[in-house]
């Protein structure tokens, strides 16, 4: 399996706030690099209290920090040619979408699928899917709502539902899950 997993925070409800990213490879099966960006939102310095109530990042804590559009290439290099992975897919991907539309870049073609509906798939017996309730359930602790984090369990938990649907390669993953890969 060749995928990465990512994994946003954002400052505000607007999908071009992204004020963290996180990005997870995993190449043969394997996680091989994980990274993570805090990025300065075009909110700045605003912040809403909600969301900084959910994952702690501060105005103070991006001050410094790089836009958007200054770290884009380096996370897309990351990405290149591989599937998208991300827990709650639909709000990644929204996000992307935001920043690239905000700072008027070309969005790039990228299959993703939703480790929620991986998940619903490998263990349709739980109660809840929420990535703390999944890395609870097998025993994985991180660091909730920090993003690479989140991606690097995000990434343990593909591949773990991957192993329990016999799914060995992206090829299998296109054959057998094709109805819930989405394109970007």
């Amino acid at each position: 399996m060749d995928f990465c997993a990512i994994d946003f925070e954002t400052a505000t409800n607007d999908r071009s706030s992204a004020c963290e990213v996180g990005v997870c490879i995993v190449q043969d099966s394997t996680i091989i690099e994980t990274k993570t960006w805090l990025i300065k939102p075009p909110s700045f310095p605003y912040f809403s209290q909600y969301n900084v109530a959910v994952h702690g990042i501060q105005p103070n804590d991006v001050k410094d920090a790089p836009t958007f559009d200054e770290i884009w290439y380096e996370v897309q290099e990351m990405m290149y040619g591989t599937l998208m992975v991300a827990h709650n897919a639909s709000f990644d991907a929204g996000v992307l979408r935001g920043c690239l539309n905000h700072y008027g870049m070309f969005t790039p073609k990228i299959d993703y699928l939703c480790s929620i509906q991986l998940a619903k798939k490998s263990w349709n017996y739980l109660p809840k899917y929420g990535l703390k309730h999944l890395a609870e359930y097998h025993q994985i602790k991180f660091n909730h709502h920090r993003a690479g984090d989140d991606a690097e369990v995000c990434a343990k938990i593909s591949l773990l539902a991957f192993e329990k649907l016999f799914i060995t390669s992206n090829e299998e993953v296109h054959e057998n899950l094709k109805l819930k890969i989405k394109k970007l």
